[in-house]
């Protein structure tokens, strides 16, 4: 039996004119002392640096409080960003909540939440050179929290062919390396990630997400500022800068580099890491 194609109602366009509703109005989020940040990163020292070799990922901890830099270093590159507690695994970035709560995109201002039941601020953004890039004539923007991160079973169920060195596998590989676990342990808590100076967005025709050149150049960077203890894993992404292809040998790619940085003491005055979430846990019971 041939399925119809359905009418289309008489009211369509009243219908599609609806306007829209903010799902997670943010005026009582609560707000961070950028300033505070910022000044305390002025006088921080460099304590550490990583870093990440082309098609590769690395692991760097960072202490609350501490600051920590992505930079492009000798071509235009981007990353994917784990970030977990660096006491608790289980508790790790949420992408889709701060997708949900910031925009598809985040810069400056903007925090890494954490997954439930914690859900609190892991990171804040607080500097941005590719703060300038807004969003594009095809919608497409910087620093991107809908991609899940490249994969090698996405790639096998469209190519049926193995890749290795995607980000989810980097990402396993340097977190098992790093706390010494099996691969398959490790591959448990790779999750979706922040695609550091990724350029993407969603076609208007298809709704499909479509990722065009990094505006990154060397010297661009992306700064945050640790609200708790953290693990973080980044990879280079092999897709360069994602202006073809990903998850090819094909696509020109640079190494990247993180550095951590330590205020100095006193320089937070009283500040303290935010509280796991309030909510009693007890569901309706």
């Amino acid at each position: 039996m041939t399925e119809k194609t359905p009418a289309i109602p008489d009211d369509a366009d009243a219908r599609r004119a609806v306007a829209p509703v903010i799902c997670y109005p943010t005026e009582t989020l609560p707000r961070p002392d950028l300033d505070l940040y910022q000044r305390a990163r002025a006088g921080a020292e460099k304590i550490a640096e990583v870093i990440v070799p082309a098609r590769e990922a690395a692991t760097f901890e960072v202490a609350a409080g501490q600051v920590f830099r992505i930079t492009s270093i000798e071509g235009p590159q981007v990353g994917d960003l784990n970030l977990w507690n660096a006491a608790d695994l289980d508790e790790r970035f949420f992408s889709g909540k701060t997708r949900a709560l910031h925009g598809t995109h985040v810069s400056t201002g903007a925090r890494l939440w954490s997954s439930l039941p914690h859900l609190r601020p892991m990171a804040t953004i607080i500097a941005d050179t590719l703060g300038w890039y807004g969003i594009d004539g095809f919608g497409g923007s910087v620093h991107d929290v809908i991609g899940t991160r490249c994969d090698p079973y996405t790639g096998n169920l469209l190519s049926g062919a193995p890749y290795h060195h995607c980000c989810h596998s980097n990402l396993t590989r340097a977190l098992a390396d790093h706390l010494d676990l099996p691969l398959s342990a490790a591959e448990r808590h790779v999750h979706d990630v922040l695609n550091v100076f990724m350029c993407t967005g969603f076609t208007r025709d298809t709704g499909q997400y479509f990722m065009k050149a990094s505006p990154v150049r060397p010297g661009d960077y992306l700064e945050f500022f640790a609200e708790i203890d953290l693990l973080g894993a980044l990879s280079a992404c092999p897709g360069g800068d994602c202006s073809t292809v990903h998850s090819s040998d094909a696509a020109a790619c640079y190494p990247m580099r993180v550095e951590v940085f330590a205020p100095q003491p006193g320089a937070l005055g009283d500040w303290t890491p935010p509280p796991r979430n309030g909510y009693d846990g007890s569901h309706g019971r």
